[in-house]
């Protein structure tokens, strides 16, 4: 039986320079904070807490911080956030993935121009709801198809469509066409973060020749979910797991192929740790 890993799975260049990011802050010795947790995954998230970082859960916790370092997560942060921060004098390390970043400027360059602002992701997201906070005007949050093609932007306003980074890069395009088809073709700039279409291409590819697929990446991460939509479409047997505690792995006798992928927020170490389990016990 073969054990294949995905092309592209794991760690994405946003993740890796925040975790990377708190760990220098965590040797410098100073009392530290997240703002949320600094990326989706469990596993992280606990590591870092047991070396001291405290994890600030909202507006109002921040706001009664008198000292410290802050840590902006991965995911981004809305501009109030800043704002808060610079008012309490308190010390603010941007963790903030360069792509999404990139969104930030977009949105507010595009409102402030009058522009109506269409974000294709998921509400409720942090990503997006930092996105969302650098909007200075009208803005639509739409995760899928049915609600675009229910959705018109005012008459004769102009609109700009983005997307959060970590989205499926198929149903992105879907929905640019439902507006296309409208006849809106003012501004459209396709935000997925190359790491995302090459997860998600990759594991399309792999999971459409195994046997057996198992995705890992924490519950809450919307890039493995995505991944697991897209394998679980392709190979009925596909497994979701957060850690190798989770997986409980029952092999049909004809399997030859195993697949397997991980979110961009998944450390080596559980990748690594599930491709041996496999290997020696199956």
């Amino acid at each position: 039986m073969e054990v294949v890993l995905a092309k592209s799975a794991g760690f994405c260049f946003g993740v890796k320079r925040a975790v990377d990011q708190v760990y220098e802050q965590i040797d410098t010795g100073k009392t530290i904070y997240t703002f949320g947790p600094i990326v989706h995954n469990e596993e992280v998230v606990k590591d870092i807490e047991e070396k001291g970082v405290k994890v600030i859960q909202n507006k109002e916790e921040l706001k009664a911080l008198t000292a410290g370092t802050v840590i902006i997560r991965a995911h981004g942060v809305e501009k109030e956030i800043y704002d808060i921060l610079e008012s309490r004098g308190v010390e603010c390390v941007d963790a903030t993935c360069p792509f999404v970043k990139r969104i930030h400027n977009i949105v507010s360059k595009a409102s402030r121009e009058g522009k109506y602002i269409i974000i294709v992701g998921n509400p409720g997201h942090p990503e997006v709801e930092g996105i969302v906070g650098w909007c200075e005007g009208p803005v639509k949050v739409l995760e899928t198809e049915e609600e675009a093609e229910n959705f018109n932007p005012p008459e004769g306003k102009e609109i700009c469509i983005v997307s959060q980074t970590t989205f499926n890069y198929n149903k992105f395009q879907h929905i640019v066409e439902i507006f296309r088809k409208k006849g809106y073709n003012d501004s459209v700039v396709n935000t997925i973060c190359n790491a995302t279409e090459e997860r998600q291409t990759a594991a399309r590819e792999l999971a459409a020749k195994a046997d057996v697929m198992i995705v890992i990446g924490g519950k809450h991460s919307s890039n493995t979910r995505k991944l697991y939509e897209i394998c679980s479409g392709e190979c009925a047997n596909t497994y979701f797991i957060q850690t190798l505690d989770d997986l409980h792995l029952e092999l049909p006798k004809s399997t030859s192929l195993v697949g397997i992928t991980a979110g961009a927020s998944t450390p080596n170490k559980l990748i690594e740790e599930v491709q041996n389990y496999v290997r020696i016990n199956f």
